[in-house]
């Protein structure tokens, strides 16, 4: 393409209100302004028409796993189905169509497909293998007998301290293992090669660019619940240029030791230096597990069950090691769902540096006294909007366990707001999708978008607490501006001097009605001028 591009026809996202057109020279945005006025400053640059849609910054994803999600792609992957009989229909199709695979595994399966939430594990007993199958959300496994024995679980094995084993009444594994207990089975399934493991990472980045996702923080660069460790393959693909997206690791904090894997997370940090495209300098702390498996960290008992969740990192250690990662200058990447997890990250980010950046992911219920304390630390609240509706796993696994007060405490994205809360805008994919146009629809209308597997739920498009939507600029804002600040990328912001990271869309959704943001659609990425889509 021409050295010069003008993009005009539409309008640019840019801070604090839209422009007529977008001038880029060499990869770099030159000029921002009146079409007529960049016309007559680069005559010879090549026009990209917008067609009446909208020029925005490429959108940095704060939190996704895309190596975990193309491993699966390339497996059995339920995401694209639902409810037991799709699952078992394409279960059979691909071990009928692997007859030399020794496991039959994969991923994508829902909560909200089974009675309480749980599969069985006669219903993968139809296969002549084991089977072992990571759920959406990647909080727990449903296997099938065969796998069960090879792993030698039985109704004498003990739960680990970081997980479930879920038992029949008369205490036998069901074949559904909650967090630390995944690896049970996970850790004997086949591991996938080098070569599978960078074919995954080439496979999500040309599917996140066809979404607009020009760079992201992949929330787990290590070993864990049976995975492989990221680092070589993004060290690899960074080297040889094949990773084209800006992308930071949040390096796993192994929540079995303690201090003493530090050093270790300094010299991984270290193996990464120097590349254009990969750093690892962020920490993922993963504090709590679900309240859809009663593991989320909260402060009263569940309703109706009891328990109050898992600390899986001691807070009275917590603070320690958080402060020893922040004088390192480390940014820590926590992982916090109930209440008490929210509590116990803010008071370990308490005396940090802000300058590191730390943030929040998920923050799925926050008491109205901690709300204010992310503006007042410094802290970013990493927003997976996308959950924030009613939908079966929502009102039938987590607002009955949580009670009307706490369930009411969910997603306070409008009180953060008020509070000057700094946000970042991420998918969690593969856990939902990795679209971030979704997630914005649903950020301003707290209802499913259409399409997605719980659009025809009963009450899906009934506002879920419509007093905590967002406006459309904000949440764009989280997922464009916030997010690439996290990453300390150059990118993000379309104003002169910065990379031309850009996406054009099919329509203005500033000027759609909003029920209708989901439509919006991802016509052409660039990155640093460069088509990397469409």
């Amino acid at each position: 393409m021409s050295s010069s591009l003008l993009f005009r026809g539409g309008r640019a996202f840019v801070p604090g209100g839209f422009a007529e057109a977008v001038l880029v020279r060499d990869g770099v945005i030159a000029a921002v302004g009146a079409e007529s006025d960049l016309v007559r400053l680069a005559p010879d640059a090549e026009p990209v028409d917008l067609g009446g849609g909208l020029l925005t910054p490429g959108f940095t994803d704060a939190h996704i796993h895309p190596v975990q999600a193309g491993l699966e792609r390339a497996k059995c992957d339920l995401a694209e189905v639902y409810g037991l009989d799709a699952y078992t229909a394409k279960i059979a199709a691909y071990a009928a169509g692997n007859p030399g695979k020794e496991w039959i595994d994969g991923g994508g399966w829902d909560m909200s497909a089974f009675p309480g939430g749980l599969p069985h594990r006669s219903q993968l007993d139809f296969l002549d293998r084991p089977a072992y199958f990571v759920q959406r959300d990647h909080h727990a496994a449903w296997v099938n007998t065969r796998a069960l024995e090879l792993a030698g679980i039985t109704k004498d094995t003990p739960d680990p301290a970081d997980g479930r084993i879920e038992r029949d009444p008369d205490g036998t594994p069901s074949g559904v293992l909650h967090e630390g207990a995944m690896d049970l089975v996970g850790l004997l399934t086949p591991r996938p090669t080098p070569a599978d493991v960078d074919a995954a990472l080439m496979d999500a980045q040309a599917h996140l660019f066809s979404l607009g996702i020009t760079g992201w923080q992949d929330a787990i660069v290590g070993s864990y619940a049976g995975s492989d460790d990221q680092l070589p393959t993004y060290i690899s693909a960074a080297s040889s240029g094949r990773l084209k997206a800006r992308v930071v690791g949040a390096l796993w904090w192994d929540r079995a030791q303690g201090a003493e894997q530090i050093p270790s997370l300094v010299e991984r940090r270290a193996s990464a230096a120097g590349l254009d495209r990969f750093r690892a300098t962020s920490i993922k702390i993963m504090q709590d597990g679900i309240p859809e498996n009663f593991t989320a960290a909260v402060i009263e008992p569940y309703c109706r069950c009891g328990g109050t969740g898992l600390s899986y990192i001691d807070p009275a250690l917590l603070g320690g090691y958080v402060k020893e990662l922040d004088a390192l200058g480390f940014q820590v990447h926590f992982h916090a769902i109930g209440e008490r997890a929210v509590r116990e990250a803010l008071d370990a980010l308490t005396g940090t540096d802000p300058a590191n950046r730390h943030h929040i992911a998920h923050v799925q219920i926050i008491t109205p006294q901690d709300v204010p304390r992310f503006a007042e630390l410094g802290v970013t609240a990493n927003l997976q909007a996308l959950w924030a509706t009613h939908h079966l796993q929502m009102d039938e696994l987590c607002i009955p366990y949580l009670g009307e007060e706490r369930a009411s405490w969910q997603y306070p994205f409008a009180d953060l707001v008020r509070h000057g809360t700094r946000f970042a805008g991420g998918s969690d994919w593969p856990v939902s999708s990795a679209n971030p146009l979704e997630a914005m629809h649903v950020a301003v209308n707290r209802t499913e978008p259409g399409g997605s597997v719980h659009a025809t739920y009963p009450t899906a498009q009934t506002p879920f607490l419509p007093e905590q939507s967002l406006d459309l600029r904000t949440i764009m804002t989280a997922y464009t501006e916030g997010s690439a600040w996290i990453n300390r990328s150059p990118a993000g912001v379309i104003e002169e001097g910065r990379p031309a990271d850009l996406v054009v869309l099919d329509r203005d959704p500033f000027a759609l009605d909003p029920k209708d943001i989901w439509t919006t659609e991802v016509v052409m990425t660039f990155l640093d001028g460069e088509p990397v889509h469409g």
